[in-house]
């Protein structure tokens, strides 16, 4: 009998622990719903680790700490990454060159894809790329800006123009702010080192030269204009990094129009000329002119005309080293 009137009161027993544990179940789901912030604490600092806070021109972006796909929109900021050894997943175009690769870059951008220019990109081809970041220069429209941060998380690197004009490594802060987005700073500390040690190799033979003089002339379609000291990564490259001495003509900060009357007062004993492509019929003009021949270069045959892509170059590594093969090339 005894132990017939046991078996009631552990089946009791158990009864009693399972409506415990039920009890204790339902206060724990309600301690869920109002706690969840606390969750959302303790998550943070694990997403923490899978993002990083970037701090650009039009604020803060959260973006990938590892990034697998990035959108490009600056022929500098493709240089930038190609340096670091980053290829992007999409590249603008330069509508005026033909609406291809930059060709100075073409051979590392085989088949990227192409999203239409900075000023006018095409959001479908990015939205299809579906990128985790996208960089653009800080020239880009406000509407451009605004549609693009719709799609991934856009960063706005450069300056306002001409604020860089006395620090003649400005090219590099960008640089080292991509490179920091793949945790490469010292690679592209280490590129930037390679580079003026061989921009230091090359401004030794300019400055042996005994006639230096340099005039860096652009030839557009219905105009010429000569490129100041200053103002342009590309100008500090010459003038500051390598050496070469202004012409009388040559403007301290922005390029100026250059009259063919005034011409033949141009003092170059070396003359770079970039000539844009609807510029031919006017060099041509200038080729068989009177005026033209009378400056120095051109009766020296010192008259270089680049691959249109200075301008582009100075802003990068990659770009900056093959202006200073041409330059030597040029006063060889």
């Amino acid at each position: 009998m005894l132990k017939n009137r046991f078996i009631p009161l552990v089946v009791l027993g158990l009864l009693l622990l399972t409506l415990a544990a039920c009890g204790g179940n339902s206060e724990k789901q309600g301690q869920t719903e109002t706690a969840a912030p606390v969750i959302e604490a303790t998550a943070e600092p694990i997403a923490a680790d899978l993002t990083r806070k970037v701090t650009h021109l039009k604020g803060e972006s959260i973006v990938p700490a590892k990034i697998d796909r990035i959108v490009v929109l600056s022929a500098a900021y493709i240089d930038h990454l190609l340096t670091i050894g980053e290829k992007p997943a999409g590249v603008n175009v330069e509508v005026r060159y033909g609406g291809d690769y930059l060709p100075y870059l073409a051979s590392e951008l085989e088949g990227v894809k192409l999203v239409g220019s900075a000023d006018s990109p095409n959001l479908e081809a990015i939205v299809e790329i579906d990128p985790d970041v996208i960089l653009v220069e800080s020239r880009t429209a406000e509407d451009t800006y605004e549609q693009l941060e719709k799609i991934a998380p856009t960063i706005v690197l450069g300056t306002e123009w001409l604020e860089y004009e006395d620090d003649t490594t400005y090219w590099t802060k960008d640089l080292l702010m991509v490179a920091e987005l793949y945790d490469k700073v010292e690679l592209a500390e280490k590129r930037i080192e390679e580079l003026h040690l061989k921009t230091a190799k090359a401004s030794e033979i300019v400055n042996k030269l005994d006639h230096k003089q340099l005039a860096y002339l652009r030839v557009r379609e219905k105009n010429l204009q000569i490129y100041a000291g200053k103002g342009h990564p590309t100008n500090t490259l010459l003038y500051h990094d390598l050496g070469f001495a202004r012409t009388e003509l040559t403007p301290e900060e922005q390029r100026a129009d250059l009259s063919l009357e005034v011409v033949p007062d141009l003092d170059a004993d070396y003359i770079v000329l970039e000539v844009d492509p609807n510029g031919r019929d006017n060099l041509n003009s200038m080729n068989q002119s009177a005026l033209w021949a009378k400056v120095p270069a051109v009766q020296n045959e010192k008259v270089y005309e680049t691959d249109s892509f200075w301008l582009f170059k100075g802003w990068g590594v990659i770009g900056r080293g093959q202006i200073v093969d041409d330059v030597l090339k040029m006063v060889e």
